[in-house]
């Protein structure tokens, strides 16, 4: 498996600080009030749309390679990769997420995170950008109703492009990866 980046711990530091300088150390530290006090994100897509998680949760970015496959595993876990001598778990988060197309190309690659003290691989259509978002740029994640689950979504980041008449903003998803991957259909993390 090729690794192709590593998140700088110089950066992993930077967004602490910030985030701390910013609120994230508040008595409540739950995701959603982390989320909206702002920090760094790395953004990826899943299908048409793109997301963001928390940049302190990863560990690094890695190519595709197919994983060991595990016999009765739900569909969305692929198998296990050896990263180092590390069995590391892989998550195809666009079939967890229910994505329309799943598609295994140049493109698709392995967000390796750190949730919880456990090593965790989620796929991934591909890597966007790291992005510093600020709490103006944040809003609240939609009400929704029962049948959709956005109990991993903590808000909506509005990122403004491009300058006077051609001047657009485009929606992330910004998403609890810890809650997700600590789910209980997961099974990878005790509670």
């Amino acid at each position: 498996m090729e690794m192709i980046a590593e998140a700088p711990a110089t950066a992993r530091a930077e967004a602490a600080r910030h985030a701390s300088a910013a609120g994230g150390s508040r008595a409540d530290g739950s995701p959603a009030h982390r989320t909206a006090a702002g920090g760094e994100f790395l953004t990826f897509r899943l299908g048409a749309e793109e997301y963001g998680i928390d940049i302190l949760r990863v560990q690094e970015i890695r190519s595709y390679e197919q994983p060991t496959r595990i016999a009765n595993a739900p569909p969305f876990i692929k198998g296990v990769v050896n990263l180092r001598g590390v069995i590391v778990p892989i998550i195809d988060l666009r079939l967890k997420l229910s994505c329309e197309t799943v598609e295994y190309n140049d493109f698709t690659v392995v967000v390796v995170l750190n949730v919880r003290g456990r090593v965790v691989g989620a796929v991934v259509d591909s890597v966007s950008d790291v992005l510093q978002l600020g709490s103006e740029s944040i809003k609240p994640a939609p009400e929704l109703s029962s049948s959709v689950d956005s109990a991993y979504i903590t808000g909506i980041g509005a990122i403004k492009s491009g300058h006077g008449e051609d001047k657009s903003e485009r929606m992330l998803i910004l998403m609890d990866i810890e809650a997700l991957m600590s789910s209980a259909d997961m099974g990878l993390i005790d509670a």
